[in-house]
């Protein structure tokens, strides 16, 4: 056969093809179909990058050529003789599967369909070619064929392997009627041949199974899909046997079931031990405590209810996964646990580790290795018990003995510092009614303020470790909240967003307005000072009622109704490790020109003494939020009256005063200080001594200014005694520890005149003229 000369790539642009070859050519190669369009000499007029690739070829190459330079001559011929029939007929042809292999040395099978069609512009006569890669089905066709050969031509090895085995093998019609079952499976069944292919399921499977087996078995026949099931068979020994069932279909060349081929397993004994273990499980997931079996490399096989409620993920979740990826917090913990468990059988301690929510649990873990018959190890059983809460408690029960005995420390040195300042402030005063140098009297101003800052750190110190009483009158919180609104927004940075949610409905609190005012303006500035480069900072009160529980969880609070106050910034946060110790006194990560680590601890004790708490919540570069909690007041209470103010310093008329105290220096300067203005002294230097002395006095003594905190006699018993000899006795008590329950105790005492050291010689004078200018 003479074929026309091949056409060169840059005439294919003159071959008559009417379809926009842009659209044709995108439609044509988004399927995984090989296609092609040839004229009448063979030439391809289109061919998509799939069927190209075929030969190794890029469409473009293979435009306006035959495939005689990549199949030869002789297929080439082959081809183009089918080709041709196509295009004379006018009918589309469907050709016979066959194979080929590609350039690529791959054999596939082809599905393929000839299509001729003429170019509506050109009148042409062309052919759409289209081959189907039917290579999958092709084998699976094939390999169907050689089994279904294999099973019909087999029949009787089954029958010879069914009376070999121990296992019965059955075989059923494809409508599922029985025919054949080993002799094996019918001697524990106690049925013949005959028996078992006449009988039906409502004979043999046990009456809660029969349903469920029934319907399974009637969708597998209908559909033709795999069987798998178990159920109760009854025995010849008249016992319930369970058995593991499974058959496949046998099926023709037209995909039509033949026969139903399978197996039945007796799983009697392997179902006791799976109840057995249900039974121990059941037992296990009873437990509060997390229980979890894993093998030597961390996977996990058994997974108890108490793991799941500790740690979040369900047994469908954790069974197969690592250990040591789903709940260690520290993956090297877990290595140095296994070396120790390996080396010693068992170990127990505490971990850190990670529930799902990613919340850090402490659990107190008993981890124990399990081994085999041959001594070899086997597996690792894991008990965990959740202590986070315990630990919390711990530390916050330590936290509070820690406060306790810094406040223990400082009452017991706070009584020496104040008596080493209280002369000092004294002598001031004196010295400077004394002094012409002006140069002298700049260096006791000087000495005043270093004096009255050691004061006043002193004072900080005992307030935080044992609060203060004050005088507390009702207090609306949302007053002080918008005072301090006031305060901060005057004078914050510009950069630091203020928001204040106060609503009107506020309950009131019995404090000292001063005291919260502090606290609040604290926790300000210290949220000032974490947002150097601006942020926002939230002030919010709010009305909470804290029951039981949340009091349990909280040693120092009761349950009750509170004002909660929220101070809340986005700045830098507080690191984990200090977030225990910034209420410390003198704790402080700010420079030393820039704190002295007092504030939050003043702002403790002062929570502290109205019977309230803060808590603090913090995110490092997220923010903090302090939550201080003051109880609310049930009602109305009569407003208490403010200390008295302050006036000029008064002089006295000769009055005398017995002077107590055991210091020397405070004896000698605090009667300086009251001779200098006008009153006679007389000094004691214990309680047994200021006994003597005032019987002796009785009728000159105008008023007696005793120290608290005396070796023998202290002032307490010192007062009884006095009120003893005269009942009308005027008492100034002294103390350097202001401690809650103080004034209490002077009050019963019948003292309403307290001083607490160290204090000017202003304000002794101003309390020594008040009480003896009283009627």
């Amino acid at each position: 056969m003479k074929l026309p000369p091949h056409t060169r790539p840059d005439e294919t642009s003159s071959l008559p093809f009417s379809y926009s070859r842009k659209l044709l050519e995108s439609i044509l190669n988004v399927g995984s179909d090989y296609i092609s369009v040839k004229d009448r000499e063979g030439r391809f007029v289109y061919i998509n990058d799939l069927d190209a690739s075929l030969y190794n070829a890029k469409p473009q190459d293979m435009l306006g050529k035959t495939l005689e330079p990549w199949l030869g001559k002789a297929q080439f011929e082959k081809w183009y003789q089918v080709d041709m029939e196509v295009l004379n007929s006018g009918q589309k042809k469907h050709s016979e599967p066959y194979k080929r292999t590609g350039k690529d040395g791959i054999t596939r099978w082809f599905d393929t369909v000839r299509i001729p069609f003429r170019d509506e512009q050109s009148g042409q006569a062309l052919l759409f070619v289209i081959h189907r890669d039917i290579t999958k089905l092709k084998e699976a066709e094939l390999e169907r064929k050689r089994l279904e050969e294999q099973l019909l031509q087999n029949e009787e090895i089954y029958h010879s392997i069914g009376e070999s085995i121990d296992y019965g093998v059955w075989i059923s019609e494809p409508d599922g009627r029985s025919i054949y079952a080993s002799e094996s499976f019918l001697k524990m069944l106690g049925m013949t041949q005959e028996e078992w292919h006449d009988s039906i399921l409502e004979e043999v499977v046990h009456p809660d199974d029969l349903e469920q087996t029934n319907a399974a078995w009637k969708e597998c026949v209908r559909t033709g899909t795999k069987w798998e099931s178990e159920q109760r068979y009854r025995g010849v020994d008249g016992q319930w046997h369970w058995i593991l069932s499974r058959g496949v279909p046998v099926k023709g060349k037209q995909g039509q079931i033949l026969r139903w081929v399978g197996v039945n397993l007796d799983i009697t004994e392997r179902k006791k031990a799976e109840d057995h273990l249900a039974e121990q499980a059941a037992l296990l997931d009873k437990a509060r405590d997390a229980i979890l079996v894993r093998n030597l490399e961390g996977k996990i096989l058994f997974w108890n209810k108490g793991a799941e409620r500790m740690y979040g993920w369900t047994r469908e979740e954790a069974v197969g996964r690592n250990i040591r990826e789903l709940i260690y917090s520290n993956p090297q913990e877990f290595f140095e646990v296994d070396e120790r468990l390996i080396r010693l059988g068992e170990w127990q301690g505490e971990l850190q580790l990670l529930a799902k929510s990613g919340q850090k649990i402490t659990v107190e873990a008993y981890i124990t290795l399990i081994r085999d018959n041959q001594g070899s190890p086997k597996s690792v059983l894991a008990i965990s018990t959740d202590i986070t809460e315990k630990k919390r408690l711990e530390a916050q029960f330590l936290r509070a003995q820690r406060m306790e005995s810094i406040g223990t420390l400082a009452g017991g040195i706070a009584h020496d510092l104040n008596n080493i300042l209280a002369p000092i402030l004294m002598s001031i005063d004196l010295l400077k009614s004394t002094a012409t140098d002006p140069q002298a009297g700049q260096i006791l101003d000087a000495i005043g303020v270093s004096a009255r800052r050691g004061a006043d750190i002193v004072r900080q110190v005992l307030l935080f470790a044992r609060g203060t009483e004050g005088q507390k009158i009702e207090v609306q919180p949302r007053h002080i909240v918008e005072d301090i609104a006031s305060i901060i927004q005057d004078t914050f940075p510009k950069n630091i967003q203020l928001e204040f949610l106060i609503p009107k409905d506020t309950w009131t609190i019995l404090g000292d307005p001063t005291q919260v005012h502090q606290v609040l303006l604290n926790l300000c500035l210290n949220a000032r000072d974490a947002m150097p480069n601006g942020g926002n900072l939230t002030i919010g009160v709010e009305n909470c009622v804290l029951d039981d529980q949340y009091a349990a969880m909280n040693v120092q609070i009761k349950p009750g109704r509170y004002v909660r106050i929220n101070v809340t910034d986005s700045g830098t946060g507080v690191p984990p490790e200090i977030l225990d110790r910034i209420f410390d006194p003198f704790f402080t990560t700010k420079e030393l020109s820039k704190g002295t680590g007092l504030g939050l601890s003043t702002a403790m004790g002062i929570v502290k003494s109205h019977g309230g708490i803060i808590n603090v919540y913090s995110e490092l570069d997220k923010g903090t939020t302090f939550k201080v909690y003051l109880p609310a007041m049930d009602s109305t209470s009569e407003t208490l009256k403010l200390p008295f103010a302050e006036v000029s310093q008064p002089r006295g008329n000769g009055e005398t005063v017995l002077v107590v105290d055991d210091e020397a220096s405070i004896l000698i300067i605090t009667s300086q200080t009251l001779q200098a203005f006008g009153y006679r002294v007389l000094t004691a230097t214990d309680g047994a001594d200021a006994l003597t002395v005032y019987a002796m006095h009785q009728n000159e003594i105008a008023l007696v200014l005793t120290d608290m905190a005396m070796p023998l006699m202290d002032g307490a018993s010192t007062i009884q005694a006095l009120r003893q000899i005269n009942p009308k006795v005027r008492i100034i008590a002294v103390s350097g520890l202001q401690g809650n329950g103080d004034s209490i105790k002077m009050s019963k005492l019948g003292v309403r005149h307290f001083l607490t050291k160290p204090y000017t010689a202003g304000v002794l004078l101003r309390t020594v003229r008040t009480i003896l200018d009283e009627v």
